[in-house]
């Protein structure tokens, strides 16, 4: 009797209160009844969460992250630490030994010049490796610099800079290395190899970073800070650039194996670095003489080649699944 009587009153106080005409009228349960306290509570004594953190938590689930991040592991401690591998010297060549088959002390066996084929394959990891790592940095610094100033100005600022891009985006990036260093040619260092890669590979870093600044300058962390007294660069920097590195990072973890693939293709076309560098791409171009005679000369350099690329490859994958919201799981 007593719900009757308090359905009644709810629903005359809604009729009086809201004109609510004979027949509309709505039931509204008692407060008792609608526990919400148990749908919208928040655990306070749960730890703070941050993306990066979401992200490390999506690695370390992802089989392929292991497994990359294994093998880059492994390539590295080779590249720092090759004389614990071998204890042979990878330019100390004698013609005595020229493409003798494999043994113990010389697993690889002797390339057309005798030098000893694991001990050139252990050494050149250092080599490319720097080529990757150094291009890679570089490019990302410029590319991410140049594109920043182009999403958060806007304007004449964005229009010059973007021209300057479509520009060398016309330009491929193997023809145009293979231009200026044959133009360059009485100088072969590995800074010369790298700076090539830079003039050429900045671009597609930088439209990702002026698409990524654009998106993040409009959000209301830059609103509020702006509304402190913050100025423009300080936003830029401290803000923007740091809330849109995600997709940075994606294309330069994946570009790494782009730069390591360029190094040996140049080196290959004998117009990289010099022959007295020890590097897989330069004992690829040796190799191919003896092709068909003695193909695992050219085998051991191009599986060591083919792994380091693939590894950063599946880096890049994982790392870009994990920085996507869209592919992670509740």
């Amino acid at each position: 009797m007593e719900d009757n009587l308090m359905k009644n009153d709810l629903i005359a106080n809604n009729a009086s209160n809201c004109n609510i005409l004979p027949g509309q009228e709505r039931y509204v349960a008692p407060l008792d009844d609608t526990p919400i306290q148990e749908v919208d509570s928040v655990d306070e004594s749960a730890a703070a969460t941050s993306m990066w953190a979401d992200t490390w938590r999506t690695l370390r689930r992802n089989p392929l992250f292991i497994v990359s991040a294994i093998l880059i592991i492994a390539i590295i401690f080779v590249a720092f630490f090759p004389s614990i591998l071998t204890k042979h010297n990878p330019n100390y060549c004698v013609l005595e030994h020229s493409l003798e088959p494999a043994s113990a002390a010389h697993p690889f066996g002797f390339d057309m010049q005798g030098c000893d084929i694991y001990a050139r394959v252990v050494y050149g990891t250092r080599t490319s490796l720097s080529v990757g790592l150094l291009a890679t940095i570089l490019v990302v610094l410029v590319g991410s610099l140049i594109g920043a100033l182009a999403g958060f100005f806007g304007g004449w600022v964005d229009t010059i800079l973007s021209r300057i891009t479509d520009i060398f985006l016309a330009l491929p990036m193997l023809l145009g290395a293979i231009v200026v260093l044959q133009m360059f040619r009485t100088s072969k260092s590995i800074w010369k190899i790298v700076l090539v890669m830079v003039l050429f590979g900045w671009v597609s870093v930088a439209r990702i970073a002026r698409s990524a600044v654009m998106e993040s300058k409009n959000l209301e962390f830059n609103t509020a800070s702006t509304a402190l007294g913050s100025t423009p660069i300080r936003n830029l920097f401290k803000h923007i650039i740091p809330n849109s590195l995600a997709p940075i990072i994606v294309v330069g973890t994946t570009s790494l194996g782009t730069y390591i693939v360029l190094e040996a293709t140049l080196s290959f076309l004998g117009i990289g670095l010099p022959s007295t560098t020890v590097s897989w791409g330069g004992d690829i171009s040796t190799a191919r003489n003896v092709l068909t005679t003695n193909p695992e000369v050219l085998f051991y350099p191009s599986i060591a080649l083919a792994i380091t690329v693939l590894a950063f490859i599946m880096m890049g994958d994982a790392v870009k699944d994990a920085l996507d919201p869209k592919s992670r799981k509740a």
